[in-house]
């Protein structure tokens, strides 16, 4: 597919930009951009996935930059669910970096999504290259900026800033507290700098019930969360009860916990754990 040309306005600023893909206005009047860790966890998956699936079943588009970790799992996610997502280059356009997501470059444009960068398109990538690129990804999104898992010094955390400077909302998805992957989240959190959000509900102003169900099948258990949802079957319970019962380490635990809400499985209330029949 041939490069074109374009103009953006992000900010005060005009940037040139090149493009592949189906460029229109209307794929950015409806945006998110969704941003995290490249170190990626469990959590972290099963939370792109809860928020992609909700945001394709409204119609918005997902933007992000394309690297390892949760980048490549919002643009993968969004194009598993058939939705329209915007990759971010932080080179140009004719290298595929990281090389691992040729397959990924090829399904967004097959989904009528776009890449874009600000770069010539034979532009090497180098990491000066990246925080100019979260500019471009802050400020196309209409809706603000989801964090979703960033360390203490993520640049993610680049990226929420440069958002709030905009006048653009930030969202972030807390974390477990003893996770370094969660502490940069749970600071933007504490010090107000975003708004808690644990269902694109929060972002869109709907409640979790109007999203279309179609998109996602209800999902699985593994081992450990199978016996955690097994012992609340028999009464509600906290965290120090359902290790004790199962007679697992209560960090695994709370993982196990954390991933199981985002998937809809209980709901927590003083402390203990109901399931959500």
């Amino acid at each position: 597919m041939k490069i074109l040309r374009s103009k953006i306005k992000i900010g005060k600023t005009i940037k040139n930009i090149y493009y592949r893909g189906v460029w229109g206005e209307n794929i950015f009047k409806k945006s998110i951009a969704i941003v995290g860790s490249r170190s990626m966890t469990r959590y972290g998956r099963e939370a792109v996935d809860k928020f992609v699936s909700e945001f394709v079943a409204n119609g918005v588009t997902t933007i992000s930059g394309f690297m390892y970790g949760v980048d490549t799992e919002v643009h993968q996610k969004t194009v598993d669910y058939g939705g329209r997502t915007v990759a971010v280059f932080g080179c140009g356009l004719d290298v595929i970096y990281p090389p691992e997501n040729e397959k990924l470059y090829s399904q967004i444009l097959e989904n009528k999504g776009l890449v874009i960068s600000e770069y010539e398109p034979s532009a090497k990538p180098h990491l000066w290259k990246f925080p100019q690129r979260n500019k471009i990804v802050a400020g196309l999104a209409s809706l603000g900026v989801l964090v979703i898992e960033a360390g203490e010094k993520s640049g993610s955390l680049i990226t929420a800033e440069i958002a709030r400077k905009m006048g653009k909302k930030v969202y972030a998805v807390p974390g477990q507290i003893t996770s370094r992957i969660s502490v940069g989240c749970n600071n933007l959190i504490k010090s107000g700098e975003a708004i808690m959000s644990t269902s694109a509900g929060d972002i869109l102003k709907i409640k979790s019930s109007h999203f279309a169900k179609t998109l996602r099948d209800k999902p699985e258990l593994d081992g450990l969360e199978n016996k955690i949802y097994k012992i609340l079957q028999l009464e509600p319970m906290d965290i120090d009860e359902i290790a004790l019962k199962i007679g697992e380490n209560i960090v695994e635990i709370g993982s196990a916990l954390s991933v199981m809400s985002l998937k809809g499985f209980f709901i927590e209330s003083g402390g203990k754990y109901y399931l959500n029949r």
